[in-house]
């Protein structure tokens, strides 16, 4: 039988060309998704307005405040250089494509440079992590601690500048079934680990983990903690209890490897995981996760281009 979710068809160049082909369609589709009831002042919140068009850019004016806005003020796409058009493009293969597509891809897709395209990539990612950074995971939830990168020349073993640990941890159905991932950097201390359940995991939870000592501190935060002693190697990685955080780590890692051949992951790994983790989230319905990162994308802030070449720490 085939899996209904892995060969659903997702949404066609063709749609998506017919629905955003164009700066007006695309300007549209961002007015629906940022004001869906209708124009709503940043400054004031008054809903009364007028609209007119001013260098070829149309304008919001609130009739209260007199402040004049327009739909990419205020947004990621605020004072952006490229049409809407190659935005909503990357948005879709970044979304669509089976595997990541590299910023060198998207550089030929979109016919722009590739310093460019890894600042919209980046720029795109850093909205996943936004919309994946409150997800709280709950019913049964299994939890591993993994390493990514460090493979690169420099120190080697655990003290590796391009070697970052991080938390995996897949919410599933009670029967086992995975729903939704979360990969989020950190040291394995006591401390890390009890802030971010407390912050991840609902109260109702059943958490699964193995025998790392700092993971007992999961206990304060969910229902119930079952620790499982599994060893190392091939019999830890193929422990049926833990099967779907397992096999989604090892996916990510082989998804990375098949599409970046280098990129730093000490300091941009959280946006990866993002990347990943907002994908496989929406996975149900690929001709609705174009919509979704749209409206994403209407809802966060400006980042220039310093702030998103600035480091995320995680340690």
């Amino acid at each position: 039988m085939k899996n209904r979710v892995q060969f659903q068809q997702g949404l066609s160049m063709a749609e998506f060309m017919e629905r955003y082909g164009t700066e007006a369609k695309c300007e549209t589709a961002l007015v629906e998704q940022r004001w869906p009831s209708g124009f709503v002042c940043p400054c004031c919140r008054d809903t009364r307005h007028s609209r007119f068009e001013r260098g070829g850019k149309r304008l919001w004016q609130c009739h209260r405040c007199r402040h004049q806005v327009s739909v990419t003020a205020g947004t990621i796409f605020e004072n952006t250089k490229l049409p809407l058009t190659k935005w909503f493009l990357a948005m879709f293969f970044m979304t669509q494509s089976k595997n990541n597509i590299s910023a060198l891809s998207l550089k030929r897709h979109l016919g722009v440079s590739y310093d460019t395209a890894w600042l919209l990539r980046h720029k795109l990612m850093a909205v996943m992590g936004d919309a994946e950074a409150g997800r709280a995971l709950d019913v049964r939830v299994e939890i591993d601690d993994a390493y990514l990168g460090g493979a690169r020349a420099g120190k080697v073993g655990r003290g590796s500048e391009n070697k970052v640990p991080f938390v995996a941890a897949v919410e599933t159905t009670a029967d086992g079934r995975p729903l939704f991932v979360r990969f989020d950097p950190m040291p394995f201390t006591h401390e890390r680990i009890d802030a971010w359940a407390s912050k991840t995991l609902a109260p109702t939870t059943h958490a699964l983990s193995d025998g790392l000592p700092s993971f007992s501190v999961l206990a304060n935060s969910v229902e119930t903690h079952e620790a499982i002693v599994v060893g190392s190697g091939k019999q830890a990685a193929q422990h049926p209890k833990f099967r779907w955080v397992n096999t989604l780590i090892s996916n990510f890692k082989t998804a990375l490897s098949g599409t970046y051949h280098a990129f730093r992951f000490a300091k941009y790994a959280k946006r990866y995981f993002a990347e990943y983790a907002y994908r496989f989230n929406r996975r149900f319905d690929l001709r609705t996760i174009v919509v979704s990162l749209i409206s994403d994308c209407a809802r966060m802030l400006p980042h220039n281009e310093s702030a998103i070449r600035l480091a995320e720490t995680h340690r």
